[in-house]
């Protein structure tokens, strides 16, 4: 990094020491160093040499990229006022798999037309194992001709994906920018976003932009990316839905391919569980299916599933809450994925595991309102699953247990904590690393039994695998402070390159959460993922004139303002707030009936009382008085 001596300073707030830039752990105290690149946004940028020291903190690496010397500090975070670029950042961070995220802005000179400089996170950067050598990722125009056919169509897959929300939130021309579109592996990233100017971009303009693509296309599916193009432009996919919904053709035939008894591609998956009490609790509430310990692999096994229940601590009956939900939603899963792969809709897959969380609600609600559980006695968990199937692997989540996806590119988070913290970010209202310092930051917004599925918000998603990889789901007791981010490389990372199993790994990850964080029990579920593809001989085609244009893909992140639970470390507590309700609509020929029965009692009653003696002034109160609820409320407010 040209300079010697820069110095990169302990995160630990007791050791603080100055270590060689090349250390992974401080040489004091052998806290793991976070190495954080970042990308200044500007037009050209003078930001110095390589090797200066900006604001007595940032390192120059090269033009734009910057390197914090001291990670442990809060950076200097912007004013959020009237500033769309930078909602566009927080409201998005549902995508932040595409996105890099706000890290805080940097002031040069104040004298300056740009003041401060706005820097993000996570950019799509290529790091060499010494960190000495940085660069950008390749644009995706340029490596499109190195793709498999099925990794340029699940580029094409996510950019699709990425064009409704960007729109919403004035943006969707940074998917028309081939400088900012960047790839690690068979991920998108952009490298920053740009503001939309007026009149907004049209599915036309990103048919003409895919065209030059075709050139380069695999012969598998160079004429069905024609034909997709050549309708973007011509209207005849008037929508972000039906261009998702053609894609997803593409891919089927495509595994349909990679998984007949004739193809040469082959896909394995072995799965591990592993759960702990820790060193600072007394039983587990934790639970995972397969069974701590089981090793699973697919083939011979027809089904992979892995779950990880959190159940929510300081909560009676926590550890049955994790248990009932494994037991139920796993039968439930494996019920859905009793078909043929060419019988699965991704749609509808989706939608119903989402179906299948509520079912899991409402079974431990059930369960909490028959045993007359009320406020911090009601018993809930958080749940993520990975449900691999063919090419494609399936997350579903609810509640701060998390999914990581690791490949030789990277580690990924893929799932966003239910928790106030990001609610806040997905609302706008700070940057994430500025919400995490707030009181409650933590506390999460919704858990499975907690309330009705009518507030329940679960999150599913689809990734298309082409390439091999790991997955990690896991509670806090492991992803708390950063641990994954701090080991993933030196751990996680050896079981692609074959030289260590997933079962060793399992256990190695158990021991750091124990050793290193130690708050909280600890259950984690590994899933290695193997691929090898060869091209299909197969001609795709698009049936565009069978899309309907009604049918829709749910594309709006949901935010969930829902129950607010303390998820500290200590216990986990219902914030006692008042409760919002919204008026429900009914129909108007029910209301005309209502109205007339009302009506009719009325009169009854009148005909009654007068019927009755005057002497009963004061009668005296009835025994079916509605009682006032003296339990605690939960904060419930409406989702914007």
């Amino acid at each position: 990094m040209e300079n010697e001596a820069a110095k990169l300073y302990c995160p630990n707030e007791y050791c603080q020491a100055a270590n060689p830039l090349t250390h992974k752990f401080c040489q004091r105290c052998s806290t793991p160093l976070p190495k954080r690149y970042l990308w200044a946004v500007g037009d050209n940028l003078s930001l110095g040499s390589p090797g200066e020291i900006l604001a007595d903190r940032y390192l120059v690496i090269g033009q734009s990229i910057l390197f914090d010397l001291k990670p442990g500090l809060l950076p200097q975070i912007p004013e959020l006022d009237n500033l769309q670029k930078l909602k566009a950042y927080l409201k998005l961070i549902p995508y932040r798999l595409h996105i890099p995220q706000i890290y805080g802005v940097l002031t040069v000179n104040p004298e300056q037309l740009q003041p401060e400089i706005l820097l993000l996170e996570k950019p799509p950067l290529l790091v060499d194992g010494t960190g000495t050598q940085v660069h950008l990722c390749s644009q995706l125009t340029t490596v499109w001709g190195n793709a498999s056919s099925i990794r340029q169509i699940n580029w094409l897959w996510q950019l699709a994906h990425l064009w409704q929300p960007f729109l919403t939130e004035g943006v969707a021309s940074s998917l028309l920018n081939s400088h900012l579109l960047r790839v690690e592996g068979g991920l998108v990233r952009l490298l920053e976003l740009h503001l939309d100017s007026e009149p907004a971009p049209t599915l036309s303009q990103l048919g003409e932009f895919w065209q030059p693509l075709l050139k380069d296309a695999k012969p598998a599916v160079a004429e069905f990316i024609k034909q997709i193009s050549d309708s973007l432009i011509q209207g005849k996919i008037n929508s972000s839905e039906q261009l998702i919904t053609v894609l997803d053709q593409g891919l089927a035939q495509l595994g349909t391919a990679c998984t007949g008894r004739t193809s040469p591609a082959q896909t394995t998956i072995k799965i591990v569980t592993q759960t702990n009490t820790g060193p600072s609790r007394q039983r587990n509430e934790d639970a995972c299916y397969p069974p701590s310990g089981v090793v699973v692999s697919k083939p011979p096994q027809q089904t992979a599933l892995a779950i990880v229940c959190d159940g929510i601590g300081g909560h009676e009956g926590g550890n049955i809450a994790s248990t009932l939900a494994i037991e139920t939603i796993q039968q439930q899963v494996i019920e859905l994925t009793s078909v043929p792969y060419n019988n699965i809709d991704p749609l509808l897959l989706l939608n119903d595991l989402e179906q299948a969380v509520a079912l899991v609600n409402d079974k431990i609600s059930q369960r909490n309102d028959t045993e007359h559980r009320q406020g911090r006695q009601r018993m809930g968990t958080t749940l993520v699953m990975a449900l691999p199937i063919a090419h494609e692997m399936y997350i579903t989540h609810i509640g701060d247990s998390r999914a990581y996806w690791i490949t030789r590119h990277g580690c990924y988070q893929v799932t966003l904590d239910d928790d106030v913290a990001s609610r806040e970010v997905r609302l706008g209202y700070a940057v994430y690393r500025e919400a995490l310092q707030h009181s409650g930051s933590g506390s999460l917004v919704q858990a499975l039994g907690m309330s009705k599925s009518a507030s329940l918000h679960p999150t599913a998603q689809r990734f298309i695998i082409d390439e091999d990889a790991v997955f990690l789901l896991t509670s806090d007791g492991l992803s708390d402070f950063d641990r994954v981010e701090e080991y993933w490389e030196t751990e996680i990372l050896p079981i692609l390159a074959g030289d260590t199993n997933i079962e060793n790994v399992a256990q190695r990850l158990i021991e750091i959460a124990n050793t290193k964080n130690g708050h909280d029990n600890v259950t984690i579920a590994l899933l290695h993922y193997q691929v090898q593809y060869s091209e299909p001989n197969l001609t795709l085609n698009a049936d565009i004139h069978t899309i309907s244009s009604s049918k829709t893909v749910d594309l709006t992140p949901k935010i969930t303002n829902d129950t607010v639970l303390d998820n500290s470390h200590q216990q986990t507590q219902v914030i006692p707030e008042t409760k919002l309700t919204r008026t429900s609509q009914l129909p108007l020929q029910l209301l005309v009936i209502l109205g007339v029965l009302l009506a009719s009692g009325s009169l009854g009653y009148w005909i009654k009382m007068q019927r009755q003696l005057p002497s009963q002034e004061n009668p005296p109160p009835t025994s079916l008085e509605k009682q006032q609820d003296s339990s605690p409320q939960v904060t419930q407010t409406p989702a914007p």
